[in-house]
């Protein structure tokens, strides 16, 4: 997703340096756009005003920021970074205490949109930090956002991306079920969807999948791996401050059950596949 995100922000004028851990995208990136590479994340943030990164998880930021080539050993008092992963609040509070320490400002800000939202520069971005700090980074995150909120203090955002997560878990998981209902059924689903998706029903999922998921279609999307490890951050949080997931439990075991069919890469659309 980073790929398409810096994209628009050379596509928009900025001055940009692009680093990653695989050296041959960033050179297919400086060959795409307008920009440069680093050898490392500090020398990739050296001078900059903005860093923004987007990884895998926590380790992979803690390493991308933190490390000893991290990109806070090479940004200067008063820059901001900027974390898209989809990470715990935990690494958020830790890397505004850090960013805070070295007098850098810092927002978690973790996305929602895909792949399809990268690439067509309409993500939506929750993000947790300070508001001067945010309204500073607004404006160039504009470059590849829809929607941007400041949700509250460092972590919160990455707690909002949680409340996401779970809540697509459970209207995939419903969207799966009343689908394969249909079809034991013997009904028209594509007059059955034309009914339901102009009521309460009415979801992103179903507008958007429905028709990949009653043809058995998941080579694309947001991976099944990806949605267990956002799953395993809400879940976690939830035995801290004693929230109640049980139907995150459940669509997280559906999901471990798509993994075993070989799933691991399938869009998360695919949990009709186990009802099949």
């Amino acid at each position: 997703m980073g790929y398409p995100m810096a994209g628009y922000l050379a596509k928009a004028g900025h001055d940009v340096t692009v680093f990653n851990r695989t050296a041959s995208k960033a050179t297919d990136w400086c060959n795409e756009f307008k920009g440069s590479s680093a050898a490392t994340p500090a020398d990739a943030a050296k001078g900059a005003d903005m860093v923004f990164t987007c990884v895998g998880n926590d380790d992979d930021v803690r390493d991308v920021i933190l490390g000893e080539q991290g990109a806070l050993s090479g940004m200067s008092p008063g820059s901001i970074i900027v974390d898209h992963t989809t990470a715990s609040a935990k690494l958020a509070c830790e890397l505004y205490a850090e960013a805070g320490a070295k007098s850098i400002g810092f927002l978690d800000a973790p996305l929602s949109g895909g792949q399809a939202g990268a690439e067509n520069g309409q993500l939506t971005i929750m993000a947790g930090g300070d508001a001067d700090v945010f309204e500073r980074a607004q404006a160039v995150m504009d470059c590849y956002a829809k929607a941007i909120t400041l949700i509250g203090p460092a972590g919160h955002g990455q707690m909002a991306k949680m409340v996401n997560q779970i809540c697509i878990a459970g209207v995939v998981q419903g969207l799966a079920e009343g689908l394969n209902f249909a079809k034991k059924a013997e009904l028209d689903v594509a007059k059955v969807i034309e009914a339901i998706s102009k009521g309460a029903a009415q979801s992103w999922q179903m507008e958007n999948r429905w028709q990949t998921m009653i043809n058995g279609e998941y080579e694309f999307g947001f991976a099944v791996d990806w949605m267990r490890k956002d799953l395993a951050i809400a879940l976690d949080e939830a035995r801290s401050n004693g929230a109640n997931l049980e139907m995150t439990e459940l669509v997280d075991r559906f999901y471990a059950d798509v993994q075993a069919l070989g799933g691991k890469r399938w869009d998360t659309s695919s949990l009709i596949a186990r009802l099949l």
